[in-house]
């Protein structure tokens, strides 16, 4: 079977150090080229990473029939109209999470790609590793017994106001760039939507959005989940999953690969035993453009359909809500 050939709208860092090389190491996918505004620095970036051709803009890639799919890295703001258009000349989309600015966007570009049966995935790599398939496994066993709270936190330092995570006009902010993750993990660990939510948030003086963000998931089955996210500290990730009879805590949640790719877990019962699992080494990037693409080629179900990953809009556009008013709110 031929490779899936992949194209990406632009330099971004992401794309550049983590997406790319993950296309050109899997098993069933192929970089062909790298668009930007930017004719020259397309180039440079192409040259750079051995990817065959480069557009100076992204609509001249979208019209090239040399192109199946695309990476879209674009700011928050962008992930809407070139989905659409992406959609229109018949490509298929992995976008950068997340999926767009609020819930109405994204179901504009969910019901694009259906229009154009073309595939729509969200690009939440995290979940591609296999810790969580173990986590999950664990959870299905009873090893912590009724699941009652999770506690997840995901920051770092960001200074730089030119960054396009401070652009209030690009969709930046804290709970769009990092606490997005924090929401869907818990979303993913328990299977359910929340009910309610409760948030307080920190806006930058400059940068007009928040640059510390906190919020409670209420869940059916009296399930809590609590999160921060932020710019203003030092990096820190972590997801603790706590039932009625243990806990369980990830070194690595996002990032397994600041170690090597190997996902750690740690099981403490309720005697106060632990207990240190260790996963295979994986590149969860990889895994997720291998997934990506043999949905494409076979038409097997996505393992995160665009429809269930809306959930996720609409649960920040609520946390959004919830604080600006300061009350709990419910999530419609």
């Amino acid at each position: 079977m031929s490779k899936l050939r992949w194209g990406i709208l632009s330099t971004a860092k992401i794309g550049m150090r983590s997406v790319i090389p993950a296309i050109q190491q899997s098993r069933n996918g192929i970089a062909v080229a790298i668009a930007s505004r930017d004719g020259e620095r397309a180039r440079a970036a192409a040259r750079d990473l051995g990817v065959p051709r480069a557009f100076g803009s992204y609509a001249d890639l979208l019209e090239s029939d040399e192109i199946d799919a695309v990476y879209i890295p674009l700011p928050n703001s962008m992930h809407r109209e070139w989905t659409i258009r992406a959609a229109e000349c018949g490509k298929h989309i992995l976008c950068e999470k997340p999926f767009a600015l609020n819930i109405a966007e994204t179901d504009e570009m969910i019901a694009a790609a259906r229009q154009h049966n073309v595939v729509l995935m969200e690009a939440f790599m995290y979940r591609f590793h296999p810790q969580y398939a173990r986590v999950r496994a664990m959870l299905a066993r009873g090893a912590i017994g009724d699941l009652q709270v999770i506690r997840a936190a995901f920051c770092f330092r960001l200074d730089d106001l030119n960054n396009i995570r401070l652009q209030k006009n690009l969709g930046g902010g804290s709970l769009m760039d990092v606490g997005c993750y924090c929401v869907n993990q818990a979303r993913l660990i328990t299977g359910a939507e929340p009910r309610a939510v409760q948030a307080r948030a920190v806006f930058g003086a400059q940068s007009q959005v928040d640059e510390i963000f906190a919020g409670i998931l209420h869940f059916p089955g009296d399930v809590i989940a609590h999160f921060d996210a932020g710019f203003r500290q030092a990096y820190r990730e972590m997801l603790e999953i706590v039932g009625s009879q243990g806990r369980i805590e990830l070194a690595r949640p996002i990032k397994p690969g600041m170690t090597g790719g190997v996902g750690t877990i740690t099981l403490t019962r309720a005697d106060d035993t632990r207990e240190t699992i260790q996963t295979e080494p994986a590149n969860h990037y990889q895994l997720m453009c291998e997934h990506f693409a043999e949905v494409v080629q076979s038409r097997a179900p996505l393992l995160y359909p665009p429809e269930l990953d809306r959930g996720n809009m609409r649960v920040i556009d609520t946390l959004y809500r919830a604080a600006r008013s300061g009350r709990v709110e419910e999530v419609e």
